[in-house]
């Protein structure tokens, strides 16, 4: 049930998660961030730092009318302090929101739209799912890919908080773009076409999980 509403909802207000300051540009962590200026970019919407929100908000038109992007500056783990925020002054339905955000139990390379479900372990989630007082709403998880070593938290965080090789620059700038594309397609034709469409796709040599 928790499914069919938020299909019903066109995404009015896209989230991409990251930390704010240049010590955390450009790292994996902050693949949320890259999404918003690129989408920024294709629909011509100027973003400015909102201290009413605690983040960077531009407002604009997509592909089926008005439309938000949001960046949350309130640092990863309190990130939906600034999505409240936003939703109580335009008065958006949670289903509204569409969050994007890394996922290390993902392969590099891999995106994967779902309409709801948990946080999964993200702190970002955690606390937007808490503010927002539910989890239907849908979410664009991108593949970060896992640290080589998973001995404790301290890999995980260098892993998160790191920046991609070379090699691995040019594969994300790829996603990067698909990760634009199934915006605009959840946006256009809703979330479950999307999924069919871009769950499976696979950039570099990543193989198609099973």
């Amino acid at each position: 049930m928790a499914d069919a509403i938020s299909d019903l909802v066109t995404p009015q207000l896209i989230v991409g998660l990251g930390n704010p300051g240049a010590k955390y540009e450009q790292t994996r962590h902050n693949i949320g961030f890259a999404v918003i200026d690129l989408l920024a970019q294709q629909w011509q919407i100027s973003l400015s730092e909102q201290r009413k929100f605690q983040g960077i908000l531009g407002e604009g038109w997509g592909p089926k009318g008005k439309v938000r992007l949001l960046k949350p500056l309130t640092y990863m783990n309190l990130s939906g302090q600034s999505v409240r925020a936003v939703l109580d002054w335009y008065k958006l339905p949670p289903q509204a929101v569409f969050v994007i955000y890394d996922e290390m139990d993902l392969p590099l390379g891999r995106l994967r739209l779902r309409q709801s479900g948990s946080a999964g372990g993200h702190n970002g989630m955690k606390s937007i799912i808490s503010h927002l007082g539910c989890q239907d709403f849908p979410r664009l998880r991108i593949g970060i890919g896992s640290p080589k070593q998973k001995t404790g938290n301290g890999e995980v965080v260098s892993h998160v908080l790191g920046r991609f090789s070379a090699a691995e620059t040019q594969v994300m700038q790829e996603v990067l773009q698909l990760a634009v594309d199934a915006v605009e397609m959840s946006i256009k034709q809703g979330i479950p076409k999307a999924m069919s469409l871009y769950n499976n796709r696979v950039i570099g040599s990543e193989s198609p999980a099973s």
